[in-house]
């Protein structure tokens, strides 16, 4: 593509250098540019890209996206306000702006995303219809198939618009669910992508290192219902303190869908139960619901916990504002058995339970969830850590939630990153109302914290193992190790082994 044409309508605020050469790529990484490339120079939180233009250059990069003149060479210059923001407009004019052809939508809040995904993308195949996926655990072309690696919960723009290229003229797909995350969308990472549908989840602290407030966070996930236009569909929990803020945001035009167990809303779930072999209700749909009106459905699900009766109406909701029928969606829900790391039973004495929870919502979610199949004489035992260099804010909520859910906690470590483990659980411990160790075990290293269960679990307790879920590394201050909560808890209850 000339360089003329990748800029047309680039809101740019001036061009050095000028010439209409080819360009035959995007790259954001120096130590990754291939000649032919226009390199971005991104200015993040730590490193500022315009440090590495001349790096990028001498790798065969043949001009510059830059916020400022980079001295010392003759490529082309285009300048921006934003190369963060504008990434996403050449990459999606790069790629002749794939989303246009496609079916895409779009899932957003602080839980919950990767399930109701692999939940919507079970639904288009029970449909007959294929569904690609784009999320945490990477992406994927059927539910059946392989992940392929992704390093965001959102892909980078150029990533991201590549692979829904792919998906639409290689694999054929003409339906993508897509997990977006709230970094993705203030940094405009998912700009350029045309959203038919939106679903939203819910919101409860997290990554306040980054959206500093709760405000800023809501305004974050708000924009991919701000830019739906007439006729898409918006999915919105009810139940949710924010449900009505986000409704109040979707613009006129756009179908709105609630969901909710509390509140009166299009699709419902009553008369709810649990029990070692999952959750079960009675799901009610209301009377303007098409094709379908009022009706009642029994639900027996695989999987368990409030939270999976919310993702399951989140599915189920988007399964009718996309005018796939109800009885299908059902079948398709009603086997599935969940998603790596998501209230994940790994042992089966003591019922030993991996899930991604991290934040304080979410912990609280999967305990009482673990509470509601935890036996009379049983104990709910909850091994946790919290991660380095994010919010610190929610360290001391999260200790006083485990304190007040579980039985016995033992507070160990996270992904540390840079920070000192112990300082991370000296403000987890800050929340408790005492440290006893009858019911608090303290041990940094996860590994072994994860191996004292065997010492302090009975066959009849109930062990939520929280944080890390379908991760298969830890991150330490000097290095990456391999790490899986899943692997190690098998190791330890061995004999136990689902």
């Amino acid at each position: 593509m000339k360089l003329d044409e990748l800029i047309e309508y680039l809101d740019y605020k001036d061009l050095i250098n000028f010439k209409n050469i080819d360009i035959t790529g995007i790259s954001y990484n120096s130590k990754t540019t291939k000649k032919g490339d226009i390199f971005v120079c991104l200015v993040g939180e730590h490193t500022d890209g315009h440090e590495f233009a001349p790096n990028a250059i001498e790798n065969g990069a043949a001009a510059l996206l830059v916020e400022r003149k980079v001295d010392g060479t003759k490529v082309p210059q285009v300048v921006v306000s934003s190369t963060r923001h504008k990434i996403a407009d050449i990459a999606d004019r790069f790629y002749s702006s794939p989303s246009k052809g496609i079916n895409l939508i779009g899932v957003t809040g602080t839980n919950g995303k990767t399930t109701v995904t692999h939940l919507i993308q079970k639904i288009f195949e029970e449909n007959g219809q294929k569904c690609a996926l784009i999320g945490t655990l990477g992406y994927k072309l059927s539910s059946n198939g392989e992940y392929r690696d992704a390093k965001h919960t959102t892909p980078q723009a150029p990533e991201l618009q590549a692979t829904l290229r792919m998906i639409k003229d290689v694999e054929k797909i003409d339906n993508v669910v897509m997990e977006v995350s709230s970094h993705a969308l203030d940094q405009n990472r998912v700009g350029g992508c045309r959203f038919n549908g939106a679903v939203f989840t819910n919101l409860t602290q997290d990554h306040l290192d980054y959206h500093i407030t709760m405000e800023n966070y809501f305004k974050a996930k708000a924009l991919l219902f701000e830019h739906l236009t007439e006729g898409d569909f918006a999915v919105i929990n009810a139940d949710d303190e924010y449900g009505d803020r986000f409704i109040s945001v979707v613009p006129d035009g756009v179908r709105v869908y609630t969901y909710g167990v509390k509140q009166q809303s299009d699709v419902m779930a009553k008369n709810i139960n649990f029990s070692l072999n999952g959750a079960e209700f009675i799901l009610v749909t209301g009377d303007h619901i098409k094709p379908n009106g009022a009706k009642e459905y029994k639900v027996n699900l695989h999987m368990n916990g409030m939270f999976s009766v919310y993702n399951v109406l989140a599915g189920i909701t988007t399964a009718l504002a996309s005018g796939i029928d109800i009885e299908i969606a059902l079948k398709a829900l009603q086997n599935v058995k969940g998603v790596a790391g998501r209230f994940e039973v790994v042992v089966k004495k003591p019922l030993v339970i991996v899930d991604y929870a991290h934040t304080p919502d979410g912990l609280e979610n999967v305990l009482k969830s673990a509470r509601e199949i935890t036996p009379e004489d049983g104990k709910l035992i909850c091994l946790f850590g919290c991660g380095g260099d994010r919010d610190a804010t929610k360290r001391p909520k999260m200790g006083a939630i485990a304190e007040r859910l579980a039985d016995k906690i033992v507070i160990t470590s996270d992904n540390p990153r840079s920070e000192d483990p112990q300082t991370i659980i000296t403000d987890i411990i800050a929340g408790l109302k005492s440290v006893n160790t009858e019911s608090v075990i303290v041990e940094p290293d996860r590994g072994s914290a994860i191996a004292l269960l065997k010492t302090i679990a009975n066959n009849n307790d109930v062990v939520v193992i929280a944080g890390k879920g379908h991760e298969d590394y830890q991150i330490l201050k000097d290095k990456t190790i391999h790490f899986d909560d899943r692997e190690e808890a098998r190791k330890v209850f061995e004999g136990s082994v689902i």
